[in-house]
């Protein structure tokens, strides 16, 4: 198993100096864009997703799920998501791409 809480000055906890964030509501669900700096002065995002649940009591929770996007990956990281956003666009426009 990995370690991933001690890897290259990146730490898993939320304690890490949060640098900007911004919340994206969409529906039921609320979306968190925040870019932290670790020890070491670097950058990294983290994407949540977190979504208002109820029990069967009534009593509301959230659950979350959360990305690390390190630095490294972006560009990467914001092609694949340009090209599936676009793939779902044009489906929904009747033209989804005959390899699928």
């Amino acid at each position: 198993m990995v370690d991933y809480g001690h890897n290259e000055g990146f730490d898993m906890n939320d304690d890490r100096e949060e640098v900007y964030s911004k919340a994206v509501k969409a529906g039921k669900r609320t979306y968190f864009f925040d870019v932290k700096a670790t020890r070491n002065n670097d950058y990294y995002l983290t994407i949540t997703e977190s979504k208002k649940r109820f029990d069967d009591g009534g009593n509301a929770s959230f659950e979350k799920h959360k990305i690390f996007l390190y630095k490294e990956d972006f560009e990467k990281f914001a092609e694949g998501l340009e090209e599936t956003v676009a793939v779902v666009k044009a489906a929904l426009e009747g033209n989804l791409p005959s390899n699928y």
